[in-house]
């Protein structure tokens, strides 16, 4: 009875705080249009080319749901595969014969007459001849990370059965109620089942929780990153197994970065590959602080075990974020470097680092929708298809020849006819306490060099990620701020990706302090060579960056108008409230309890006597990430100041959010703010 309470006391407090200083900003023509614009990408989630690149096969939004199309490998005759309408198609993957496709599909019950609900199924057809998809599961639960075992006899996928919701901390999470930490725990384990269907089978422990898998070549082992349960707070001490692809075999542990000495210690892996010849395995190690947002060093480990892995790419100035096997002495790489995607071959010589080649680099958000930054490579690896998209054009399915030699190319034309309503995009790089720092500049739309603008600057999450060019979707971001006529800018300060490891560990301990230094010192350059009225500037930011929104007008009242997306005011308070703290002490060096002043230094509640910026607050109320209470704590302080502020807290919502009514209106507010505070813009 007293949980059901206080669940509903909070429901009146977020219900409360969701109508404070409501606004009529979606009734703005302007912000009506942009949101319009934005809503019209046809978005594609998965790509996928066949081991021998005669194919494509995509899975792409059609009249409101999500559908698979095949195609020849120049984008050529594309055509649906399925007949059924009214369900989503995703996850697209050909087997090693190329002639095969798998997907999930949510279309049970359409064409059986029984209402299953909205369940993913792995499908799989034969694209050689007329006959439907094949249903090969009839499964209860989430689904997702698709793979075929190498001799295309079966696939595996994770499961987590009779799941509630996502299988990420991002997801919304479950109401915290009965005995917190016990009852309810989802846990996603490895299973696999035969193309032909049939048994479901589950291959890991239920007492580990995995993240990522991949086969062997002879499709005789697994390797995969795994832990305890929760899943969503344990990812970061996750370790790297090896098993049989047997049920009940017992995992071999490969990779425990808390029992290593060296750089590695107590920080994350992820992406783990086998050897052609089954030998070691290959995997990204780094610090990390999304699941999801890889980066990091390359790092080989023999298979076996029994013996320390080796960085392999020591000292490397770029972020590697995604990896696969060429060779047995080769790698293709996914990697950031400094705010742009580069592809890159690195060979590896039987001692000492790779040395890498690289193949091609664009100024784009590239991934083919498994991981970050992943491609989907021909048999010989010497072709890659992946999604591409920049801040000047949306999203198409790009093939790219990985020869060194030609640029990537689109072969589709699902959003050629889009324009942006913002300005063009510039590369902006400076240096900063010995640091080399870039950032993306969007100009305001209809940009005049006669007038002065204000600015206003935009912080990416992580802090362990990197801005990269990429068309938005409806959502938060800054290219609907650049459409209403602002600058906007968006650095990728220490602590983020593309700079090398050293630079994405330049913050631990010190979180707001030479991250914000960064960001100011960009700020001063773009002012030097362009005209940006320092009277007119604003912040903003989701997540870490909503942390730094919150931090920042505690340290500065250079910022007119600001907008905390997910914040952070109170690491101490954090520490106990969030569902996710195990992230907490790589960055933070040890627990809120035994170092409170370190969480203390870096808290905005700490100097919260110093804020005058008017402030927009805005969170998911079953933020998981960056629980509600944050922005709740940090709402109340600047109102019992008397600093203009609101606070709006968007119902069921997660730390990403789900709804395109919630997308569409915390966008519409934020842009009304800013427009109230920093004035009428291109002036």
């Amino acid at each position: 009875m007293r949980t059901k309470w206080i669940a509903a006391a909070v429901a009146l407090a977020c219900a409360g705080a969701a109508h404070a200083d409501t606004s009529k900003s979606a009734d703005d023509p302007r912000i009506a249009a942009i949101l319009d614009a934005l809503g019209k990408v046809r978005t594609i989630e998965s790509v996928s080319l066949s081991p021998d690149a005669r194919h494509l096969a995509w899975t792409v939004k059609t009249a409101g749901k999500t559908v698979l199309e095949v195609a020849d490998a120049d984008g050529r005759n594309a055509h649906r595969v399925t007949a059924t309408k009214g369900c989503s198609e995703t996850s697209a993957l050909w087997a090693p014969d190329s002639r095969h496709l798998a997907f999930l599909s949510d279309c049970a019950g359409k064409t059986t007459g029984v209402d299953e609900g909205k369940q993913d199924d792995v499908n799989v057809v034969d694209i050689t001849t007329k006959a439907a998809p094949r249903r090969i599961t009839h499964l209860k639960g989430y689904v997702d990370g698709l793979a075929w075992r190498p001799d295309g006899k079966a696939l595996g996928f994770l499961y987590v059965p009779n799941a509630t919701r996502r299988a990420s901390a991002t997801a919304a999470a479950k109401p915290q109620l009965g005995e917190i930490g016990v009852e309810g725990i989802e846990v996603q384990q490895l299973a696999t089942v035969g193309i032909e269907g049939g048994e479901v089978r589950t291959l890991t422990p239920a007492g580990l929780h995995v993240y990522e898998f991949s086969f062997s070549s002879d499709g005789g082992r697994i390797a995969y990153v795994a832990a305890e349960p929760p899943g969503d707070n344990n990812w970061w001490v996750a370790k790297l197994y090896v098993q049989a692809v047997t049920p009940g075999a017992k995992p071999t542990t490969v990779v425990d970065t808390a029992t290593l000495p060296g750089p590695l210690k107590d920080l994350q892996v992820a992406v783990p590959r086998f050897s052609p010849d089954g030998s070691r395995i290959a995997f990204i190690g780094g610090l990390m602080s999304d699941q999801g947002s890889t980066g990091g060093d390359i790092w080989t480990v023999p298979a076996a075990g029994g013996a320390a892995p080796v960085d392999v790419t020591p000292g490397i100035t770029t972020t590697p974020a995604w990896l696969d096997w060429a060779a047995s002495d080769r790698l293709i790489v996914g990697e950031h470097a400094a705010g742009a995607s580069r592809v890159s071959s690195y060979a590896l010589p039987a001692n000492g680092p790779a040395t890498a080649q690289i193949l091609f680099e664009v100024p784009m958000t590239i991934g083919d929708g498994r991981l970050s930054m992943s491609l989907s490579l021909s048999g010989d690896a010497a072709k890659a298809a992946f999604v591409a998209s920049s801040f000047d054009k949306a999203a198409e399915v790009t093939l790219a020849d990985l020869d060194g030699k030609t640029s990537p190319k689109a072969v589709t034309t699902f959003n050629a006819a889009l324009k942006p309503s913002w300005g063009k995009a510039e590369s902006i790089a400076w240096k900063n306490e010995g640091h080399d720092v870039q950032g993306w500049l969007l100009y305001p739309a209809n940009y005049d060099p006669a007038k002065r603008y204000g600015m206003i600057v935009s912080i990416h999450g992580g802090p362990a990620a990197a801005v990269t060019p990429r068309w938005p979707g409806v959502g938060y971001g800054g290219a609907p701020l650049s459409a209403l006529g602002y600058f906007v800018f968006m650095p990728n300060p220490r602590g983020s990706y593309g700079q090398g490891e050293a630079f994405v560990q330049a913050n631990r301990k010190d979180f707001g302090y030479g991250d914000l230094r960064d960001v100011l010192a960009g700020v001063d350059a773009i002012e030097k060579t362009h005209p940006v009225d320092d009277q007119r500037l604003g912040l903003t930011g989701w997540s870490y960056g909503g942390f730094m929104t919150m931090f920042g007008v505690t340290q500065t009242t250079r910022f007119r108008a600001a907008v905390a997306g997910a914040g952070i005011s109170n690491w101490q308070s954090y520490y106990g409230q969030n569902l996710i703290d195990q992230w907490m002490k790589p960055y933070f060096g040890a627990s809120g309890y035994d170092d409170p002043g370190v969480y203390a230094k870096s808290s905005a509640i700490s100097f919260i006597k110093q804020v005058k910026t008017p402030t927009l607050i805005v969170v998911g109320e079953r933020d998981a990430e960056t629980p509600a209470p944050q922005s709740f704590e940090f709402w109340h302080a600047l109102r019992a100041q008397g600093v203009p502020t609101s606070l709006v807290v968007y119902p069921g919502e997660g730390h990403g959010f789900a709804r395109d009514a919630s997308r569409r209106d915390v966008l519409a507010r934020a842009l009304a703010w800013f427009d109230r505070y920093l004035g009428a813009p291109g002036h």
